[in-house]
Parts: C-alpha cells; sequence; structure tokens
C-alpha cells in the first residue's frame, strides 16, 4: 500500500498542507505541518513567474528566491523530510521549468531518491503528460493532476489518464488565496468528479479556516490549505513553526472530525 493510500485510508478525510521550499526554517515548517496533524505534504518549489498563485504563495517563492534556494536544496529537504518522517507522503509542487530543465528523466530519478511520493506540475497539460508524467511513472512517482470548475466532461478523461495519488479540484477559476467558492459549487463537484474516478479528491484554493476546511472535509476526500499557511511564515520568520502547528492542529481537528464514514 503506497503513502497516499494509508494517509486517505485512516477512516477520515486528510488534510493537505503547502508550504515553499527555502521560506523561512523550511525543515521546522515541516515538521511543525506533521506534529500538527497534517496528512500529506506539499513542498513548494519556488519559480520566479508562478502564475497560479496569488501574492501570499508569490511573496513567498521570491523570499525563498533571495535566499538562493535550488533544487538540489529542495531534494535535500525532502530526503531530510523523508529520514524524519518515513510515512507521511511528500508531494512537490510547481512549475515545469524547474522540473525539466536538466531533463524530466534526471528530476524524476532525484525526487524518487529523494523519498518523493507524488509531483503537481501546474504548467504542464495533461495532453503533454510525456514531458514529465511518463518518466515520473516510470521511477513509481504519481503525476497529481488539477481539475477546475472549467474541466468539463469532454476533457476530464484526458485529466484522469495516467493521474495517481489524488485529484486536487481547484476550486475557484483563479489564484490561491483569494477567494473561496460556494459550497454548493463544491459539493456538486466533487460528487462528479468522484462518479468518474476512484482515485481520493481533495479540494483547495481559497481555504483559510478550520471552519471552511470542515465544511469541505464534509463532502471531500481531503482539503488542501497553503496560503494561509504561508502567511504565517511572513509574520513570523524563523519563528513560524510554532504558530504552523497550532493552525495545523485546529484545521486537523476540524478536517479529521467532519465525518467518520471514510473507509
Amino acid at each position: 500500500m503506497s503513502r497516499f493510500e494509508k494517509a486517505f485510508g485512516k477512516g477520515h478525510p486528510a488534510l493537505i498542507c503547502f508550504v515553499t521550499a527555502g521560506d523561512g526554517d523550511t525543515a521546522a515548517n515541516l515538521d511543525a505541518l506533521v506534529a500538527g496533524g497534517a496528512d500529506v505534504i506539499e513542498l513548494g518549489m519556488p519559480f520566479t513567474d508562478p502564475m497560479a498563485d496569488g501574492p501570499a504563495i508569490e511573496n513567498a517563492n521570491l523570499r525563498a528566491l533571495a535566499k538562493g534556494t535550488t533544487t538540489r536544496d529542495i531534494l535535500d529537504l525532502a530526503s531530510g523530510f523523508r529520514t524524519r518522517h518515513p510515512d507521511v507522503p511528500l508531494v512537490l509542487m510547481g512549475y515545469a521549468n524547474p522540473m525539466v530543465r536538466r531533463g524530466a528523466d534526471w528530476f524524476a530519478r532525484a525526487a524518487k531518491d529523494a523519498g518523493v511520493d507524488g509531483v503537481i506540475c501546474v504548467d504542464i497539460p495533461p495532453e503533454e503528460d510525456s514531458e514529465l508524467g511518463a518518466h515520473l511513472r516510470g521511477e513509481g512517482l504519481d503525476i497529481i493532476r488539477l481539475a477546475t470548475p472549467t474541466t468539463d466532461a469532454a476533457r476530464l478523461p484526458a485529466v484522469l489518464d495516467g493521474a495517481g495519488g489524488f485529484l486536487y479540484y481547484v476550486s475557484v477559476a483563479g489564484i490561491t488565496g483569494k477567494q473561496q467558492a460556494a459550497m454548493d459549487s463544491i459539493e456538486t463537484a466533487v460528487a462528479a468528479l468522484k462518479a468518474r474516478t476512484k482515485l481520493p479528491v481533495a479540494v483547495g484554493f481559497g481555504v483559510r479556516t478550520p471552519e471552511q476546511a470542515g465544511a469541505i472535509a464534509a463532502v471531500a476526500d481531503g482539503v488542501v490549505v497553503g496560503s494561509a499557511l504561508v502567511e504565517l511564515i511572513a509574520e513570523h520568520g524563523n519563528a513560524a513553526p510554532d504558530p504552523i502547528r497550532d493552525l495545523t492542529k485546529a484545521l486537523a481537528d476540524a478536517v479529521h472530525g467532519a465525518r467518520k464514514d471514510i473507509a
């Protein structure tokens, strides 16, 4: 059984938490997420043009790049995380340029060697899967795909083809951290997606509070929170781990307690 299968098979919805590599004391921030109860971790790969991200994560990218954070640094963070947390799934999330500039085959091998479980690449569409997804699957990693409110029934099969780990439903047509979709639209979308795939469906973008996370967890298999955590790093710098742990615990309590009927 994969780490993803275990994370989504605990009998409750999964909390998925995001921070940017190189922003603040990343290793300590990752440990704080686990201590707070996160089930899956997304580690952002900083990039100069994060087109899908709002101001909070964009600024985190800039802070990390200003410190000189490299792909090697990110892989070292991943390797250290895997040593400390052998059972928690780790996802690298980012954009194509840092992932393929040295070759997609190199990146897939390096990510596997670092203990990464899956990759989200925001700007390689499923129709271009051979650019990265095939290399990841060849190394036993999952390519985690994004579905959006504009993903219609005609395109969904392409999104699902070759996807693994979980399906990430981007609940708003926009950038991270700025707004949240209405619950009725999320519930309708999740039901439609779950009718077409056996992958767990996790919902993200615009989720900031335990109350919002708990409401989404009542209908989804997982909830993704990023900007609210990244803002704590902007506010507290290297002292962010304690506030991160506290917010993560509040989010985890809400998500894990939302319903008890997931097998």
